[in-house]
């Protein structure tokens, strides 16, 4: 089996649709011919295309048929179907017999554990579902040129592209407007919806040349390039119209370097950080309630004492004392000195225990003190966060493909999309008061996973009472996770194991510098390796 660099199977896809219906095309990150070839093997090394979308045509009114798109960080390989339970060694001859995944060690499959995965993904009709068709095309053309340079023996072109705008029975916002919507603006239930991206022009064709044209699109121009930062717009300016809470799941969370105490120059500069830390500082010296909960995987996938990891780990935690250290001087100018920086701002991790009342034994021959056999005596592992998605005053939601790093926001490295939606009924101005939407819902059922159960205090995030219930229970779950007797946790939402000083210092939780089981500290260690590849 050819699992391809990483790990998603692209050879074998290729192959398989071979000498079928199916136009199969291996995309690689070329950069634009306008940089030059240092630059090019750079992109082209380094970065990835990394959008997730799937685009179908669906049922419309009548003999019409629309397009629906869904988007988010689910990727089409192994490894990715999980359920709420997030089984560890539960059906591992069954239900992920050919779908076992766990990159942190090799290990037996019908042993376990697997890692459980957790991701947003959503679905789209209406305009914005054009789109993402939209973005598809020019990607697609971007993609066909580079393969009939690359390959000019090739038998295909830009005609296996279908022309949409060719086919009648096809709904199009721009012949049919009103058919293209979902429903009617006066309805309770419409969304209004937005897509966003992180691209530049050489990876898309269509991108305006022209400077004045290009901006009037919002697009950044550089030298020979037009970058579109949209995603990263659109985390800012949600962030900064915050007025409650804020609630992040992520598979990273690292920017703002430019504030950090030390590596000042890593190359991490997106704002999002550093716009969080800002928003609760404000909240603060205005004695507003505000509550900021972060989601991340406890260790990102893969062996954690590897350097890349601990480098990742360790930007991360640069990050955290950055923040940190912005809301406990924000204290401290208020002269709020009660208060603690974590009344305000929390991160988490999740972890599942699969109690049993016999532990049966490995077929591997692992050492006994090994990471795989301590992880199966003790039964436990971490659930990876692989979401990339944000919740603002249970009004608006973003869901995408983008990471919080710079590789994912900066627009000339990885390519991303995503989507921004609420409801206009459901709004703080709507609803005269919190709003009750699916938002809402959307976040209720999420914490309802997690935490294993729903409690009033739930309904308003950015009161201290919550603030307090959720990270006792994740305290809980912590302590439980660590033990070394067979405990049965309460959800799966963890601290993660840090400990914030008053002053905002972020240093080791004590008695758990590493990671359990698998080692590798748990604040990281700088490294040698290229920044770029690590932010």
């Amino acid at each position: 089996m050819q699992d391809g660099l990483m790990h998603t199977h692209d050879e074998e896809a290729r192959k398989f649709f071979r000498h079928s219906g199916v136009h199969c095309v291996l995309a690689p990150r070329y950069a634009s011919n306008k940089m030059s070839i240092f630059k090019q093997q750079v992109v082209g090394t380094l970065f990835t295309h990394h959008q997730k979308c799937v685009i179908v045509d669906t049922q419309a009114t009548g003999n019409n048929r629309k397009i629906t798109a869904f988007l988010g960080g689910l990727d089409l390989c192994d490894g990715r179907y999980d359920t709420p339970e997030h089984r560890l060694f539960k059906d591992l001859t069954t239900v992920f017999k050919d779908d076992f995944h766990n990159p942190t060690f090799p290990v037996n499959k019908s042993d376990g554990p697997r890692q459980p995965w957790h991701d947003l993904h959503c679905k789209i009709e209406g305009p914005a579902a054009y789109d993402i068709l939209t973005n598809f095309e020019q990607r697609w053309k971007k993609s066909a040129k580079w393969k009939v340079s690359v390959r000019r023996a090739v038998s295909w072109h830009h005609d296996t592209l279908v022309k949409i705008n060719r086919m009648s029975w096809i709904v199009s916002p721009s012949a049919d407007e009103q058919n293209a919507h979902v429903c009617e603006e006066n309805d309770p239930e419409n969304w209004h919806v937005q897509i966003f991206r992180s691209i530049d022009s050489g990876s898309v064709k269509g991108f305006p040349k022209d400077v004045q044209e290009a901006e009037s699109q919002n697009l950044v121009c550089a030298k020979n390039l037009q970058i579109d930062k949209s995603i990263h717009n659109a985390y800012v300016k949600a962030i900064r119209s915050a007025q409650h809470f804020i609630y992040i799941e992520n598979q990273y969370f690292i920017g703002s370097s430019y504030y950090w105490s030390s590596h000042k120059g890593a190359g991490a500069e997106n704002l999002i950080p550093i716009e969080l830390a800002i928003k609760i500082a404000r909240k603060i010296a205005a004695r507003e309630p505000f509550a900021a909960y972060i989601i991340i995987p406890m260790w990102p996938e893969g062996n954690p004492t590897t350097a890349p990891m601990q480098e990742i780990l360790y930007w991360q935690g640069q990050t955290m004392s950055m923040m940190y250290k912005i809301i406990a001087d924000a204290l401290r100018k208020e002269g709020l000195d009660d208060a603690h920086p974590q009344d305000y701002l929390n991160f988490y991790c999740l972890g599942k225990r699969e109690v049993t009342a016999e532990v049966p034994a490995p077929t591997s021959h692992s050492n006994e003190n090994s990471p795989l056999r301590l992880a199966q005596k003790f039964r436990r592992f971490m659930i990876y966060v692989h979401s990339k998605g944000m919740i603002i005053d249970d009004e608006f939601v973003l869901i995408g493909s983008a990471n919080i790093n710079q590789r994912s926001l900066d627009g000339l490295r990885d390519t991303e999309i995503a989507m921004g939606a609420y409801q206009p009924h459901h709004s703080w101005a709507g609803s005269q008061g919190p709003p009750r939407g699916q938002v809402y819902g959307y976040r209720m059922s999420l914490w309802a996973e997690h935490l294993g159960t729903v409690k009033e205090c739930f309904r308003q995030p950015q009161s201290m009472e919550c603030v307090q219930l959720v990270n006792q229970m994740a305290e809980d779950n912590w302590a439980c996770y660590v033990s070394p007797q067979m405990v049965d946790m309460k959800g799966h939402l963890m601290r993660y194991p840090i400990k914030v000083e008053k002053d905002g210092r972020v240093v080791p939780l004590p008695g758990h510098e590493s990671f359990p089981d698998v080692g590798g500290k748990v604040l990281g260690s700088h490294s040698s390796l290229p920044n770029a590849l690590t932010t």
